[in-house]
């Protein structure tokens, strides 16, 4: 029997666990990664070193895979079209990718959709910007460039004309989004494949410092059970829309008067899901594996009632292996995920899910293990 090859474009971490979860099934795995130091690349055995911008390298790389998936949304869209007409499979195919490419064509289709989103459209300088802000309820306003943005990169928030210089300055359209006053930010992840099934995975709470998640709980605390039944209809909604094939991640802001609204999209998997990793019947990466192939999907289920991830960021302290003995010894339920990146201030280098029946104790244990894994936490 043949097992298929998928093609992963992308060596980060979202790629090494995704090769993890089809290990299992005894799928294989192809990478194209920028470096062979890259996160992913240390791990599969089948790895191109190589641009994804390049048109000639993706078509080479491609030869000999079944299936080509990514862990970033940056491949260019026209690639991805000649890939199609070369007749290999792409997903999420070009059609559905370039919503999470685009800013600006994700909200245009968003709102031919009917779903709720801030107040927003593109602007074409500073003075255009003073304009949208005072259309609404003026300054602050969020500004976005459409394309390239991440972790809060790409994104400021300007008290003034003055401050809106600097998003123009990349050359590519800006996008101007009114600042929502929100209690909280949500994530619905759903997964779909070729022939039409979905499953959603329950709503969790994120929580961002700086412009970058620091922890997921799941399911969302204290979420009314119908706005989470609607977040994720809505999820499963664009899903279908947008004809996405794998995951996707529907970032949301719940409003404090009540309602939801969509802030981002990753058809990827995503740091929201990464608690699925060991508090799901089936993770969003064993999911994501099952549907680029067609394959039935996995029950998303949660196995406990609260699984709380907490993202590691690298520190001052760069030997986060000497912090095992002490984590793994004061919470033997412990899951740590660690991603093989080299320790750098404020860089993603890995992640811990704890879970259990009383939130608070979950949080406490999450929170202690990454902060002692950084060195913030000495005790």
């Amino acid at each position: 029997m043949t097992f298929p090859v998928v093609g992963m474009v992308g060596g980060g971490q979202l790629a090494r666990m995704t090769h993890e979860a089809g290990i299992p099934l005894g799928i294989r795995f192809k990478l194209l990664s920028d470096t062979p130091q890259d996160s992913a690349a240390q791990v599969v055995s089948d790895v191109v070193i190589g641009d994804y911008r390049d048109l000639e390298t993706l078509r080479s790389f491609a030869r000999g895979c079944d299936v080509i998936t990514f862990d970033h949304e940056h491949v260019p869209t026209e690639h991805l079209r000649a890939l199609e007409a070369d007749g290999i499979p792409v997903r999420p195919g070009p059609d559905a990718l370039v919503h999470a490419q685009d800013k600006g064509v994700m909200r245009a289709k968003l709102d031919a959709i009917g779903v709720p989103c801030p107040r927003h459209r593109i602007v074409s300088d500073p003075q255009d910007v003073a304009a949208f802000a005072a259309e609404g309820e003026g300054f602050p306003v969020v500004l976005k460039t459409v394309r390239g943005g991440y972790d809060g990169k790409g994104v400021w928030v300007v008290d003034s004309v003055e401050e809106a210089a600097d998003p123009f300055k990349a050359g590519v359209p800006v996008l101007a989004e009114e600042k929502v006053d929100f209690l909280r930010e949500l994530a619905a992840n759903v997964v779909r494949s070729p022939h039409g099934q979905a499953v959603a995975y329950p709503v969790v709470e994120s929580r961002q410092v700086g412009g970058v998640c620091d922890t997921v709980i799941a399911p969302a605390p204290d979420l009314d059970e119908d706005l989470a039944v609607r977040a994720s209809e809505m999820a499963l909604n664009i899903a279908k829309e947008l004809d996405v094939v794998g995951h996707l991640a529907v970032e949301l802001f719940q409003t404090r008067d009540g309602r939801i609204l969509v802030n981002e999209l990753a058809m990827r998997p995503h740091n929201s899901g990464h608690w699925s990793m060991d508090g799901a019947v089936t993770s969003q990466f064993a999911n994501h594996v099952r549907a680029v192939l067609d394959l039935p999907l996995g029950d998303p289920r949660p196995r406990a009632e609260w699984t709380v991830m907490v993202n590691v960021l690298g520190g001052d302290y760069p030997d986060m292996y000497s912090a095992y003995l002490h984590c793994m010894a004061r919470d033997p339920q412990l899951k740590i995920h660690m991603y093989g990146k080299d320790v750098k201030p404020g860089r993603k280098v890995g992640h811990v899910n704890t879970y259990g029946d009383d939130l608070d104790d979950v949080l406490e244990r999450a929170r202690h293990a990454a902060g002692y894994l950084r060195g913030t936490i000495t005790e």
